[in-house]
């Protein structure tokens, strides 16, 4: 019989700090669950990757994770769903979930006639992820992807209704505004804040799906049929391979997340492989966190 109550945390992780987006709404749908999330910081971005990169990569931040006694894993990075999601859930006994397989099944519920749009990144729409997991369940759906490499550092930069910024998307999203599509899979963790954006220019008639929102729900049906819900109160940790040093990496990373960031701590690589290590990290005190 599974068990009443399951205290350890939800491990999260993404290319970057994008991922908190999902975190936001693990928050909502799961506010008595901790989470230990990592952004990669260092290495970001996947989305200009190879797959065996990726996979790599994210092999290594599970194994991390999965030592600090995580009880399922939320793949937040699209581009790591896309290329390492299979290699992921063969190596580890818990839950791993991905963002493409609950935003497919959110589309679909949205696009009785089988219109649906993709922008992600370009490792993410190269790889035909979303479209082979709608075809699937929908044979013969109108698919229309398009890679958006640009968005990652307008948001990052904080240009979410910039003139630049919607001169971009207009030039990225005329095909698929065109489309008649139904629905629009926000095919990355960085797009949700330019949702507003994006919603103005596909117009009212097309359903935006914000993939981590999709995960974070995922999550939480998986966890009650399993009978892993924890009872609270949570207690939540962020981990980064790399401190930032922009100025901006505090407003960005509040943006992402709704709210203060938890205590943050950066992992030290300067002996791989790091996630080997038993003392593989290093506390920030309040004065040495990005400012």
């Amino acid at each position: 019989m599974p068990a009443t109550h399951d205290p350890r945390p939800i491990g999260v992780f993404d290319s970057g700090i994008g991922g908190l987006t999902a975190v936001h709404e693990l928050f909502r749908v799961l506010p008595s669950e901790s989470i230990v999330y990592f952004g990669d910081t260092a290495r970001l971005p996947y989305g200009s990757k190879s797959k065996e990169t990726v996979t790599r990569f994210s092999l290594e931040i599970a194994t991390f994770l999965v030592r600090r006694n995580i009880k399922c894993l939320v793949v937040a990075c699209n581009t790591s769903s896309s290329h390492a999601l299979d290699a992921l859930q063969r190596r580890f006994e818990i839950p791993v979930i991905g963002v493409i397989e609950p935003s497919v099944r959110a589309a679909l519920a949205s696009s009785p006639g089988g219109r649906i749009g993709v922008v992600g990144t370009l490792a993410t729409v190269g790889s035909g992820a979303y479209p082979a997991a709608i075809e699937k369940r929908l044979p013969g759906a109108n698919v229309i992807a398009r890679a958006c490499p640009l968005f990652v550092p307008l948001v990052e930069e904080g240009w979410l209704d910039h003139p630049v910024t919607r001169m971009v998307a207009e030039e990225y999203l005329v095909e698929l505004r065109n489309g008649h599509l139904e629905s629009l899979i926000l095919g990355c963790t960085h797009y949700p804040l330019i949702a507003p954006l994006i919603a103005e220019i596909m117009g009212p008639v097309v359903r935006l799906i914000d993939s981590g929102a999709e995960a974070a729900r995922a999550t939480a049906e998986l966890l009650a049929e399993r009978g892993q819900l924890a009872a609270g109160p949570p207690s939540h940790h962020v981990y980064l391979s790399d401190e930032p040093r922009r100025r901006s990496f505090s407003r960005i990373a509040r943006a992402f997340l709704g709210r203060e960031l938890p205590p943050v701590t950066v992992v030290d690589q300067t002996d791989l492989p790091w996630f080997e290590r038993p003392h593989a990290v290093s506390d920030l005190d309040s004065a040495e966190r990005p400012a």
